[in-house]
């Protein structure tokens, strides 16, 4: 039996990890800036983690969600009590794209409605609703295109809102900050301006932050300067670094139903105790805050670079923009000065480091990209 391909790789077999660094098979050394695609957090192998996964391995490593998790209860205390949304009820899965589909099918309950506003560019998941409401035919096999979502332009504000006065709209998805779009924020004015609109017309309002939360972008869900407070958040990558998890937030105005949702997986010992771990890290080490200044460095630092076209960003979640495809460039980059680095489309390198990046490996990575380039 093989594998089934369903990604280009690398020729490099990764067996090792620490902090900002992981090695391979044959001992070489590398900077990494992707983070295992924004789901690193709070780095690899950390000691805390890596303890409080083992102990609870040895302990308990699952049962069913028919009985009281005190792990979980923890988690949804701590969780709401960190990112301020305390007042919210928390319902745990097992990745980013079941977290959408829950959400959207919560919207769907709640107001009965079938249409679904979404972005250019947004990308939401793989799974059914998630995938049609991702901005790329190329992903939405026939069985998924039945029509439930309408794209517009991200901070359009007249579009957005002559939508959703039509008064027939579910739900308006939308990232914090948009990933795989090529590292695009929606502005606080036009967050806020959707906000109203969608309380207007009883339109629920999911905020992904799948990809932008967790601390990614200095605050601990990059819509938060916004003010503004949306109706679910999704949640999955950073929140676990790397055990699969995901979650969403869930505002006081959903009346819960038994049956209408339900896991076997999520929210599992182990996943428990790895978010747990997460969030002590996070906070003891000042990781929201590390994430603000190292990437307020290295803007500032790429921006000088005269061969970008383009710097956008917050935090480290930062998109590189080339005139010029970047795949040579991602290649040499890997090869040549050992640093991991993604991708947004053709055009876009994405950094997405964990977010104990320091300062001095920030530095590193701009004194090899400067070689590079």
């Amino acid at each position: 039996m093989n594998l089934f391909p369903v990604y280009p790789l690398f020729d490099i077999n990764i067996v090792r990890g620490k902090g900002c660094r992981v090695w391979d098979d044959k001992g070489n050394e590398y900077l990494d800036l992707y983070g295992g695609h924004a789901v690193i957090s709070i780095g690899h192998a950390h000691p805390h983690y890596v303890e409080a996964i083992s102990r609870q391995a040895a302990t308990l490593g699952f049962y069913s969600n028919s009985v009281i998790n005190g792990l979980q209860q923890q988690l949804t205390e701590r969780l709401g009590r960190v990112c301020g949304y305390d007042d919210y009820a928390l319902f745990l899965i097992n990745s980013g794209a079941e977290a959408n589909e829950n959400a959207l099918k919560l919207a769907s309950f709640h107001n009965g409605r079938t249409r679904i506003v979404s972005f250019s560019r947004a990308f939401h998941g793989r799974t059914s609703l998630a995938v049609e409401a991702t901005d790329n035919p190329a992903i939405i096999a026939p069985v998924n295109a039945a029509g439930h979502v309408t794209y517009l332009p991200l901070n359009d504000a007249e579009a957005m809102q002559r939508e959703i006065a039509k008064g027939d709209v579910c739900a308006v998805i939308l990232e914090g900050i948009q990933g795989v779009g090529g590292i695009q924020l929606p502005t606080d004015e036009f967050l806020q301006a959707l906000r109203q609109a969608c309380s207007a017309t009883n339109t629920v309002l999911i905020l992904d932050e799948i990809q932008s939360g967790y601390g990614r972008s200095g605050h601990f869900f990059a819509h938060g300067p916004s003010g503004i407070r949306p109706d679910l958040i999704t949640v999955a990558k950073g929140i676990a670094n790397g055990f699969p998890m995901g979650g969403v937030l869930i505002s006081p105005m959903f009346t819960p139903v038994y049956g209408q949702l339900g896991t076997t997986f999520g929210g599992n010992h182990l996943a428990c105790a790895a978010a747990l771990a997460v969030l002590d890290v996070m906070e003891q080490e000042h990781l929201m805050e590390n994430a603000a200044r190292v990437g307020a460095y290295l803007m500032d630092e790429l921006k000088a670079l005269p061969q970008i076209s383009q710097v956008r960003g917050r935090g480290l979640m930062i998109g590189l923009e080339f005139t010029t495809p970047v795949k040579a460039l991602r290649s040499r980059l890997l090869h040549e000065q050992h640093v991991f680095t993604g991708a947004s489309g053709t055009h876009v390198i994405r950094l997405l480091p964990p977010l104990c990046l320091s300062m001095e490996e920030a530095a590193q990575f701009i004194e090899r990209f400067k070689n590079l380039l």
